[in-house]
């Protein structure tokens, strides 16, 4: 047997014994120098590359929007034709646009009616249609498909088909319903004011359905199933589970859908100038824009006045849809 002496370890004496307890702090400070992560700086090529993808797309934004919103706001205190120098006149053609020009109201009526007609039909009816396919019916990929696709076409094309559907002498529906040829009455839906503009609110609101559609389809594929399934668990019907549960839980979709509502139904334009140029009861603000700015007249000035409006139209009933739909969140 080892004495007891071989099996303890050894202790070092001496100068070592002294140097190292010096040894270990230093070790204990280059450890976390050792870890650090270096920062890299950004090379020229980099910093080309970011200003290049975040210059140019801020460029073209103040350029093309702000910068024209800005001219707009200036020239609607001038009198210009295009031509010569701009004459400053102050408030006198919002005075003319308001006492004197009666078109206005009527465009202003309209595109009210618009507003209303998207965000009370169109827009619930692509809700019902997104919950609809969101149950995995069968050939929900079809329906999906045909219901979106007139989303791709422009308002202009839209209005083309309007005319295919819709007119007095040749129209798909006059002849359908027996209206046309000898000894019939067939029906004007286009040229009778009256009717034209809810044959223009219906081909336009077919179009808003489906692109609402595919938006709260999205807004459905991310609520969480866990919150249905406990909704079910306490005794809570479809309707009360969607109404209750699921509805505010996509208001981040419900606030997007109602901003597009907006900007849909007051920039609209394309369909009811190819129909019949905006005019004979189908009179809207951007309709009236064009026509003073490019027509005939040439009002520049005038025409900027009315394109103010539209925009104030427009900012004040996104920021009072957006700041109720923040408070309700809030509260």
């Amino acid at each position: 047997m080892p004495p007891k002496a071989d099996l303890e370890p050894a202790v070092p004496t001496g100068p070592e014994t002294a140097a190292a307890p010096a040894a270990a702090p230093t070790e204990g400070r280059r450890r976390p120098r050792a870890g650090r992560r270096r920062i890299r700086r950004l090379t020229t090529r980099d910093r080309l590359v970011i200003t290049v993808l975040l210059g140019l797309p801020l460029l073209f934004t103040f350029v093309l929007v702000w910068a024209t919103t800005l001219a707009s706001i200036g020239l609607s205190f001038t009198n210009w034709d295009g031509i010569g120098s701009a004459k400053f006149i102050g408030v006198d053609n919002y005075k003319e646009l308001f006492t004197n020009y009666p078109p206005f109201a009527t465009a202003i009526w309209h595109n009210l009616l618009w507003l209303g007609f998207l965000a009370v039909v169109a827009t619930p009816l692509g809700l019902l249609l997104a919950v609809l396919l969101d149950r995995k019916i069968r050939f929900g990929r079809f329906y999906q498909s045909a219901i979106y696709l007139p989303v791709v076409l422009s308002l202009a094309v839209i209005g083309f088909i309007s005319q295919l559907i819709f007119a007095r002498d040749d129209g798909i529906l006059n002849t359908l319903l027996g209206t046309t040829g000898p000894g019939g009455h067939p029906v004007d839906w286009i040229g009778n004011p009256h009717i034209n503009i809810w044959v223009v609110l219906l081909m336009a609101g077919w179009r808003h359905s489906g692109y609402v559609m595919v938006l709260y389809l999205a807004g459905l594929k991310g609520v969480d199933p866990s919150l249905k399934e406990a909704a079910a668990i306490d005794g809570a019907n479809a309707r009360q589970t969607f109404f209750r549960v699921v509805f505010p839980v996509m208001r981040p979709v419900n606030i997007i859908v109602g901003v597009i509502t907006v900007i849909e139904a007051l920039r609209a334009f394309d369909i009811v100038y190819a129909i019949n140029g905006g005019t004979n009861g189908l009179e809207l603000l951007s309709v009236l824009i064009t026509d003073n700015i490019i027509g005939e007249a040439s009002r520049i000035g005038f025409g900027s006045a009315i394109a103010v409006v539209l925009l104030l139209i427009s900012v004040g009933c996104i920021v009072a849809y957006c700041m109720t739909e923040l408070r309700e969140e809030k509260s």
